[in-house]
């Protein structure tokens, strides 16, 4: 394949910057990256290890493992010449600042200038370099390395409790941090389950299980099911929830160990989704009391536990107003 149209022989040529992403597989480069290889008059590379370079072989491309310089480039591309470099992983800043700066001398013709990017990330691509980091963290860390399940349990409810702070601030910044600390979370437990011995599994195998969950359970939306109201879409889930699990309590399946008006509520809206009639145990005492009022704010739509902890915050900030005087 040659170019499409002759530049005249007095031409400063063309220079292309061609770069891929590491987050897709090598050889996946798009029709007019092919093009610009296949009609370049040369193609280099500075790294010998690249990615891509075995399957630009097989497909014909013949690269020269070479960094040129800025100076270099200029005069390979003289009489129209068209020369594409293919970028290191670690990017070719010395290239393109040295061309930078020959073309604000005013002293060279240029040649011109091209930045082709032959592959993109698609959205979520970034949880592979997420995986990828996880993976020689736990191979290479004296810490990492001897966690098991249990022992970051502590560390999961820490970051869950920190993302529901960021929420309720609604602190932008912060939110997108302790989100990130909820999803290493998940990188690290799942990287732990590949190197059980009994049974191994791996993110891909927990992001496989969530995906089918999505789509089973929204029949609406990826089957013939219908729900016009988020309130059929709780239904829909609720039902099809009680068919997978095959429960015999509606208790099942609520962790006990979490925060006491959490559970109740939790209890409660299990209670009242079921039609149960089920009258709250009478008893004395301060944890009775409690758990009234928690069945109250279910049933009037209210989050008992969001609601203590704004009344505590209001708190804290009357005690930080007393400090102060």
């Amino acid at each position: 394949m040659t170019n499409e149209t002759t530049p005249p022989a007095g031409s400063p040529g063309r220079v292309i910057l061609f770069t891929t992403s590491h987050r897709v597989a090598p050889g996946l480069l798009s029709w007019p990256a092919w093009q610009a290889l296949h009609g370049a008059d040369e193609v280099l590379c500075g790294d010998a290890t690249h990615p891509q370079l075995p399957y630009l072989r097989e497909a014909g491309v013949h690269v020269e493992q070479v960094s040129p310089t800025a100076q270099d480039l200029v005069d390979a591309c003289a009489g129209g010449r068209t020369v594409l470099v293919i970028a290191t992983a670690e990017g070719d800043s010395a290239l393109t600042d040295g061309l930078a700066r020959l073309a604000g001398s005013g002293r060279v013709s240029m040649p011109d200038l091209e930045l082709l990017p032959a592959s993109y990330d698609l959205p979520g691509a970034r949880l592979l370099d997420l995986v990828q980091v996880m993976d020689q963290i736990r191979i290479e860390c004296p810490w990492s390395s001897q966690q098991t399940h249990k022992g970051l349990t502590k560390y999961a409810i820490e970051e869950a409790y920190e993302l529901v702070e960021a929420i309720e601030e609604g602190d932008r910044e912060e939110l997108r941090e302790e989100l990130g600390d909820v999803l290493l979370q998940v990188v690290f437990h799942s990287r732990i389950a590949e190197d059980d011995e009994d049974a191994p599994f791996s993110v891909d195998d927990v992001a496989g299980t969530i995906v089918e969950k999505l789509i089973h359970r929204h029949p609406h939306i990826f089957g013939d099911g219908s729900a016009d109201t988020p309130e059929d879409v709780k239904a829909n889930w609720l039902r099809m929830k009680a068919q997978e699990k095959q429960r015999t309590s509606v208790t099942e399946g609520i962790p006990l160990g979490q925060p006491g008006l959490a559970l109740a509520a939790k209890l409660a809206s299990r209670v009242r989704t079921a039609g149960l009639d089920v009258p709250a145990p009478s008893g004395e005492g301060i944890g009775y009391d409690l758990l009234a009022l928690a069945l109250r704010a279910e049933s009037e739509g209210t989050d008992p536990e969001a609601a203590l902890r704004a009344a505590a915050r209001a708190y804290r900030d009357a005690v930080l107003a007393a400090e102060g005087e």
